[in-house]
């Protein structure tokens, strides 16, 4: 099984929240990297496509989607968060750090920690 980073863009069935099917959907690993090998999950953040309506703390992945591994314009959306299984994870890119960054300060303010 691959070792998954905070930053790793996956490719996984991302549970819907008002319906009970799941997507294959690209996400964005946010979890350490003891914590997934230990529990074999994965903590991931939706990634969306930009074409769809904007939220408030959303991170565009519009100009560089493709040097992550995303096949159009996106965004990740902070406020959905899941845990999936790791063996149901594929690698597809992983996010530049500057945008690593502003995703686990997203967290941090949605968190109470």
């Amino acid at each position: 099984m691959p070792t998954f980073e905070p930053g790793t863009v996956v490719r996984v069935p991302f549970p819907y929240t008002n319906r009970p099917v799941h997507q294959y959907r690209p996400a964005v690993v946010v979890s350490a990297p003891a914590f997934n090998a230990r529990a074999h999950l994965l903590w991931v953040v939706m990634v969306t496509s930009a074409e769809n309506r904007r939220w408030p703390d959303d991170i565009s992945l519009e100009a560089d989607f493709q040097s992550v591994g995303l096949p159009a314009p996106s965004l990740i959306r902070p406020a959905k968060i899941a845990t999936i299984e790791a063996a149901q994870a594929e690698p597809v890119g992983h996010l530049p750090p500057d945008r690593l960054s502003l995703l686990l300060a997203a967290i941090a303010a949605i968190l109470p920690l």
